[in-house]
Formats: C-alpha cells, structure tokens, sequence
C-alpha cells in the first residue's frame, strides 16, 4: 500500500465550499477573512473557492450538507461563532450545529470542517480569532487541504 500523508497543504485544483454565520459577523469575518487567506497561501484560486452566508449558526449543518452532496466541492468549511448568553439557547444550538457539522461529513462522505467557535464571552470569542494570532479560521483552512489531499489519496 502506498504512503499516504496526511500533512500536505496543496490547495490547487481543489474546491472549497465555506459555510459563515451572518449572526455574530463581527467574529465570522475575522474567521472568514483568515480562512481566505490560508487556503490562497496553499494554492487556492479564487475560481476554487465558494462563500455562501446563512442567517445564524444553526443553518450552517444544512447548508453544508447540501454543498457537500455536490460534486463539484471537495471540502466545506463552516465558520461562525456562538457566545454565551443569558439562556439555555447557547447550550441547545452549540450541541445541534456541532452534531449537524458531523452528520453533514457522515452523510456526505466528504470532509466537513468544523470552524464553529462556541465560547463562553465575547472576548474569548475575538481572543479566537485574532486577525494575525491565533484565528481558528486559519486552522479550519488549514484542516480542509489536510483532508482533500487526504480524501485525494485515498
């Protein structure tokens, strides 16, 4: 069996479908903006590379699915960010878009990254996506050429 590895970051001649939240965009676009970037510094053609925003979080698994059923997309990457508020609702929509992210990969049978921050305060949030530290935006980007080149040599 041939040596497949695991690490390459080659984006060319893959497509790349993002999923963002409009709500919290502040923070989306701080993930979004460093995820552009990260996939362009590994090879990535704008031609390649597909933004679609929906309302909040909780539409992301969706639409993800929905993308990663198309042939033409290699990997999805779902960007947004869930903060912690007053009620219940950041616990009930961090467990249904996390486990919405998995099944749309499970489903799909394709890669579907998760780049959803789900964070206690705002700070933490922005802490997160630091526009040239730590962006998890960036480490979704990174994570979906990992895995289409994976997918590739498999």
């Amino acid at each position: 069996m041939a040596k497949i590895q695991e690490g390459v970051m080659k984006a060319k001649g893959k497509r790349f479908a993002i999923v963002a939240s409009r709500f919290n965009d502040f923070i989306t676009k701080r993930l979004l903006d460093a995820c552009l970037k990260e996939l362009k510094r590994a090879g990535a053609r704008d031609s390649e590379i597909t933004v679609l925003w929906v309302p909040g979080s909780f539409e992301i698994p969706l639409v993800a699915l929905k993308l990663a059923k198309k042939k033409s997309i290699d990997v999805v990457i779902c960007l947004g960010a869930v903060i912690k508020g007053e009620t219940l609702h950041f616990d009930l929509i961090s467990r249904t878009v996390t486990e919405g992210i998995a099944r749309a990969g499970l489903e799909s049978g394709k890669p579907v990254i998760f780049g959803v921050l789900t964070t206690y305060t705002t700070k933490q949030a922005l802490k997160r996506s630091e526009p040239h530290g730590d962006n998890k935006g960036r480490d979704a980007a990174r994570a979906a050429v990992r895995m289409a080149n994976l997918f590739g040599e498999i």
